[in-house]
């Protein structure tokens, strides 16, 4: 089985090109020397016409003509061979090169004529019209062969025609210019041709670099796969050329960048947070960066083909959802270690009172029984836990306490919280006040204050739940952690959550159509104050005695 490799593009093109060429060169010759050789035969034919008013004009001719026409016997041919007549025709004829000078009477007999032998001889072409008063210029074939013939009617002193003058030049000496002519137009085409093949060797050396020696037909290729690839995956893909100018922008991108046309514009003027500016200009990778209040992670490539750069490739990824995801699983976690701690704590009291029944100590088992339903499943270290009666706020935040407990941070619930109602929705709350209590513990456990606290105060507003929380930290100062900027290593600052999370915490909050924000940045007194409000996180109460005066 044979298989035929198809040329390449700049092969196929080559031969289109020299090929168009050649098909204009040729209509350009082929027009030319049809022009050329019609201007050829109206010389001729116009110097033949000249000639022949000449000479038809000539007193000498006229008079002769006249007097043999007017004679009534036929011309006698042998004193015409040594005529006046014949002597003018040969004289006019080797003057201008004519191929012949014939001169007629009114009968078309042959006054003159080259050829000695034909006169007194009829002309071998029409002269009808010529003897009624007309000029005829014509290409015909007579004795000689074919001519540019000129026919002029040679008139008296009356004005009647008595005969014709014909002059006549053969057609090789018309076009005896033509071989020179078409020398030039030869190596006028030959000069076109090779200003063709120059010309293209020259673009397609150009067109090479250009594409960086990629054909037409992979070039179609690499657009269709950009295409599927691009718009296929979830990732945004952001690539800029060397000069900053934005060249490929996928569906992804602008959707996570918030972008709209940004394909040939450069890459400053696209208003983008200065953590993609500075990922893209230094050709790194960043674990994560906050644009717009979501996680992204960014990551920046050189491309070079052959040694040559060609600009850098940013890729996107979000991981808003991740990371929120890996919020709640903390949120979970917590949950989960605090409900292990009281089942040993409910295992262990239930060991207690085992024993007191074994000991046939019953008295002392119903008191201690009584004793654990007036306290409660567990004694968190949580200073005004009792005041919520939500029990996963209580038990939430009851871990949390445990938790703080264990870096030296006494938590506490203000006084003043009033929660109408329960937590509808318990995976939202948790990530966002999980995540404000985690980033205060952190701030108190960096402060200079003894004793170390955080505070955090719970409130309903309807269906919305209003949480503060403060802490006995350094405070803010002049860092605004709701705009967060990546460290150089590209890891977040820990301390109030200087990266994703509180980001994190108001998105999810802008979600439930809430926000988070800063009440104080922080004094002499305690540390930032922050503070949440999610819509639609509380339900209302069931019962009379969920309801707290």
């Amino acid at each position: 089985m044979s298989t035929t490799t198809r040329p390449r593009f700049a092969t196929r093109a080559l031969l289109l090109h020299l090929a168009t060429v050649a098909l204009v060169v040729v209509l350009c010759t082929g027009v030319y020397l049809l022009l050329t050789v019609q201007q050829l035969r109206a010389e001729a034919e116009a110097t033949a016409l000249g000639i022949a008013r000449t000479v038809a004009e000539d007193p000498d001719v006229r008079a002769e003509v006249a007097r043999i026409s007017a004679a009534n016997d036929r011309p006698d041919a042998e004193a015409l061979r040594h005529g006046e007549l014949q002597s003018i025709a040969m004289r006019v004829s080797d003057r201008t090169g004519a191929l012949f000078v014939v001169i007629t009477d009114e009968d078309g007999i042959r006054l003159a004529h080259p050829t000695t032998a034909r006169i007194g001889e009829v002309v071998s072409t029409p002269f009808a019209e010529v003897l009624a008063g007309n000029e005829v210029v014509d290409w015909q074939t007579g004795t000689l062969g074919e001519s540019a013939r000129a026919k002029v009617p040679v008139l008296d002193d009356d004005g009647t025609p008595v005969g014709e003058v014909s002059v006549g030049f053969e057609r090789t000496g018309v076009f005896d210019d033509l071989p020179p002519l078409l020398t030039v137009i030869g190596l006028t085409a030959v000069g076109a041709l090779t200003l063709a093949v120059l010309t293209f060797l020259l673009l397609r050396r150009r067109w090479e670099r250009l594409t960086l020696g990629v054909q037409p037909e992979e070039l179609v290729a690499l657009v269709q796969n950009q295409t599927a690839v691009l718009n296929g995956v979830d990732d945004g893909v952001l690539a800029v050329d060397t000069d900053g100018i934005v060249r490929v922008s996928n569906d992804a991108a602008d959707r996570m960048l918030g972008l709209e046309s940004p394909i040939g514009r450069a890459l400053i003027d696209l208003a983008l947070p200065a953590a993609v500016i500075e990922t893209v200009r230094d050709s790194r990778s960043r674990s994560h960066a906050v644009v717009d209040e979501r996680v992204l992670y960014l990551d920046s490539r050189p491309v070079v083909r052959a040694g040559r750069p060609l600009g850098d490739v940013l890729i996107i990824r979000d991981r808003t959802d991740l990371v929120a995801l890996t919020e709640r699983l903390e949120t979970v976690r917590t949950m989960t270690a605090a409900l292990r701690v009281q089942r040993h704590e409910f295992a262990n009291r239930m060991h207690v009172a085992a024993g007191l029944i074994d000991a046939d100590r019953v008295p002392g088992a119903r008191a201690f029984l009584g004793e654990l339903v007036e306290r409660g499943s567990v004694a968190f270290p949580v200073d005004g836990l009792d005041v919520l009666s939500d029990p996963f706020l209580h038990s939430f935040l009851g871990a949390k306490g445990v938790e703080a407990g264990e870096r030296g941070v006494a938590l506490r619930v203000a006084d003043s919280s009033q929660l109408i109602g329960s937590v509808a929705e318990p995976e939202d709350v948790a990530a966002v006040l999980g995540n404000l209590v985690d980033n205060a513990v952190t701030a108190a456990v960096a402060g200079p204050r003894i004793p170390r606290w955080v505070e955090v105060a719970v409130f309903s507003d309807g269906d919305a739940l209003v949480v503060t929380v403060a802490d006995s930290g350094h405070g803010l100062g002049d860092v605004d952690p709701l705009s967060p900027r990546p460290s150089e290593d590209g890891d977040p600052d820990s301390v109030h959550g200087h990266g994703l999370g509180l980001p994190l915490s108001r998105e999810i909050a802008r979600r439930r159509h809430g926000d988070l924000w800063i009440i104080d940045h922080g004094g002499a007194e305690h540390g930032a104050v922050f503070a949440a409000r999610l819509h639609g996180a509380v339900s209302a109460p069931t019962t009379a005695h969920e309801e707290r005066p």
